[in-house]
């Protein structure tokens, strides 16, 4: 399983990775680990606004990309209403193969023993 997320940055900024680890690569960035991303090192994250589930790498890849196409303001409605990202992604990637994860179910993977 793979995971496509968002992360806010005390900046109002927003960045987007993916993952095959919650747990340890929300630790990285959020500890600011030597395996950190370089943007979360100079912009503080804040908080995961949104996390996607999918299949595969590739398949995860895929959104990152996209999402990271989109203008900032795309981005805060893709936060706001997943299904914003049916009506803004759905002529690039086929959107069915994404489950976007609850807020709560994000805490769980996040706060789960390893």
């Amino acid at each position: 399983m793979y995971y496509t997320y968002m992360i806010r940055c005390e900046d109002n900024s927003i960045y987007t990775g993916i993952t095959n680890n919650l747990k340890r690569r929300m630790n990285e960035h959020f500890d600011k680990t030597e395996k950190c991303a370089k943007y979360t090192l100079r912009h503080t994250p804040k908080i995961i606004e949104a996390v996607w589930e999918s299949e595969n790498r590739t398949l995860a890849s895929k959104l990152e990309y996209h999402i990271k196409s989109l203008k900032k303001c795309d981005k805060e409605e893709i936060i706001k209403e997943n299904t914003k990202i049916d009506n803004m992604l759905s002529n690039k990637i086929e959107c069915n193969l994404y489950r976007r994860i609850a807020r709560q179910e994000i805490e769980d993977l996040i706060n789960k023993k390893l």
